[in-house]
């Protein structure tokens, strides 16, 4: 017996039309359409295919698809031919197992709730804020640049032109990376719908007039994603704050601009704006990037203030109200004003109308879903992947995730190891990390050994005249193996990766201090750090080895 899910049907007399059409085909032995999920069962003889099926049902003008097929399903085994996976959510966790699903022959289903596919990252996420990022760094360089003969001038700024090129290259990359995969893999499905677990089992979608059908899966994907977190704070409610969406595409620059938050997404969209011409003041209810080593925060603190950023460290916001023409904070310590508000002070995951506790799939306190490295929830059945997950919120863990979860899908075994993954914050200088800080190795009861570097130790830094930041490395004491590494550098993203392979293939801090790295370039600056556990580089000459 096969299962279709048929889309077009009206009321009950659709279903029944189909169930006689079919019926009158002496090659089918029964026939059970369901009106209430969309489905239709139906045996046949072996010599009737499902394509035939599919064929007569496309007759009548509705869309069908296979969904499981219970004979293939006993007789495949571990083959995941025949296997129909639905996946709730249309972003990078989401198309990442799609295509790897497809690849192992499973037929997919992607359940989308909006009317835009392609998820947080490259429609209001990272796409858009490095556009931004980039366009505000231009302008900084243009207004402040560190070289004798080049003139400083106010760079001519077109925020509305700006937003209109961000959205154009949302467009172009979502066309291309998500849409044109669905329009050319025939394994994959998109279905509009807002999608919950059902009780019994599949996944009941609801479209945008209220109708809901039932599909019957084999393996379910979560991968809902995360929405911004917005504080409890007095009055907030009731103003037109912004949130990061907001802010990416807003097309008009505001003269002062109110940041609460001190962390990733905060600190990049924070420093933007400052470089586009906004006065900018953060609030932190601690210092900046409070979970980090201490040296990064502090030190990005002394390059945004550098900047002209105000940074009110350790405050809270008592209450917040908008008179319809400007916001009032009123922290602990002062009253602020300011023409644009950017709430930014976390991400929640996507969970809470998923009905998850009706198949026993357990979440944190937060709502994220537990998964273990197999992406498996608490329900063999299921899996998650992404910002919904608990698991760290960047797009290459989401997407590193949702293949593995496609692979362990489909019979294979796959686990994510995220021990050795890079994180990096977007600022100027950035910020990137990987593996352990001193005090994370301290709590796990490893015994260290760490060297900073500061950048003006670094030749390409002094060539560049940027020479704020800094290279750390933390190594195990007793066997000289690298644990870590934080750096805050301009060109920290491109640099983490070296330190990334070190720590992922075992290095002492001595191999990597006797590797050959190319000169000038900010890289070097891991190898002269490297260089510090056992010589003063101050006493060598340029690209010594």
């Amino acid at each position: 017996m096969n299962i279709y899910s048929i889309q077009g049907m009206s009321c009950t007399g659709c279903a029944r039309a189909i169930e006689t059409a079919l019926n009158a085909n002496p090659e089918v032995i029964s026939v059970v359409v369901s009106f209430a999920d969309s489905t239709a069962q139906v045996s046949t003889t072996e010599q009737f295919s499902s394509a035939e099926i599919i064929t007569a049902i496309e007759a009548l003008d509705y869309k069908v698809q296979l969904l499981t097929s219970e004979g293939d399903k006993a007789a495949r085994g571990d083959d995941p031919a025949g296997l129909h996976i639905v996946i709730i959510g249309s972003g990078s966790a989401a198309f990442s197992c799609a295509i790897k699903a497809a690849e192992n022959a499973a037929q997919v289903t992607i359940v989308e709730a909006s009317e835009t596919i392609g998820g947080c990252c490259v429609n209001v996420g990272c796409v858009p804020s490095k556009i931004l990022i980039r366009a505000a760094h231009l302008a900084h360089q243009q207004r402040n640049n560190p070289f004798a003969g080049l003139e400083n001038r106010e760079p001519l700024l077109d925020r509305a032109l700006l937003a209109r090129q961000q959205q154009s290259r949302v467009d172009e990359l979502r066309a291309a990376k998500y849409q044109h995969i669905l329009d050319t893999n025939p394994a994959l499905n998109l279905l509009r719908g807002r999608a919950q677990l059902a009780a019994s089992g599949g996944v009941i979608v609801t479209d945008s007039e209220g109708a809901e059908r039932h599909i019957v899966a084999d393996k379910i994907l979560i991968a809902t994603g995360s929405t911004p977190t917005i504080p409890a704070i007095p009055g907030l409610d009731q103003t037109p704050y912004w949130t990061s969406t907001e802010a990416l595409f807003a097309t008009k620059l505001p003269e002062q601009l109110l940041v609460l938050g001190s962390s990733v997404v905060a600190l990049e969209i924070a420093q933007a704006y400052r470089r586009l011409g906004s006065k900018v003041t953060i609030v932190a209810r601690h210092t900046l990037l409070y979970s980090q080593d201490p040296e990064l925060g502090s030190q990005l603190a002394g390059c945004f203030r550098s900047e002209g950023i105000d940074i009110l460290t350790n405050t809270q916001a008592l209450s917040i109200s908008h008179d319809g023409r400007q916001f009032a904070m009123q922290t602990d310590k002062q009253l602020l004003h300011a023409d644009k508000l950017l709430i930014s002070t976390g991400r929640q995951a996507n969970t809470e109308n998923l009905n998850l506790a009706a198949l026993g799939v357990s979440t944190d306190s937060a709502g994220a879903v537990l998964v273990n490295r197999e992406m498996q929830t608490s329900n063999a059945n299921i899996y998650a992947a992404g910002d919904c997950a608990n698991m760290p919120q960047y797009v290459y863990v989401a997407a590193a995730a949702g293949s593995r979860a496609a692979v362990n899908m489909t019979g294979g075994e796959a686990q994510l190891d995220l021990s050795t993954m890079p994180a990096v914050i977007f600022t100027d200088p950035q910020v990137a990390t990987v593996g352990l800080t001193e005090q994370r190795a301290k709590e796990l009861q490893i015994v260290t050994d760490s060297r900073t570097l500061s950048l003006e130790n670094v030749p390409r830094a002094l060539a560049n005249f940027q020479t704020a930041g800094f290279v750390k490395l933390v190594s195990d004491a007793q066997t000289g193996r690298l644990l870590g590494a934080q750096i805050l550098a301009d060109g920290a993203a491109e640099m983490i990766q070296s330190a990334v392979l070190a720590i992922a293939n075992e290095m002492t801090v001595t191999q990597l201090a006797n590797l050959l790295f190319p000169y000038l370039t900010m890289v070097e600056g891991i190898k002269l750090c490297a260089q510090t556990f056992s010589k003063d580089v101050s006493e060598l000459s340029c690209c010594a080895g």
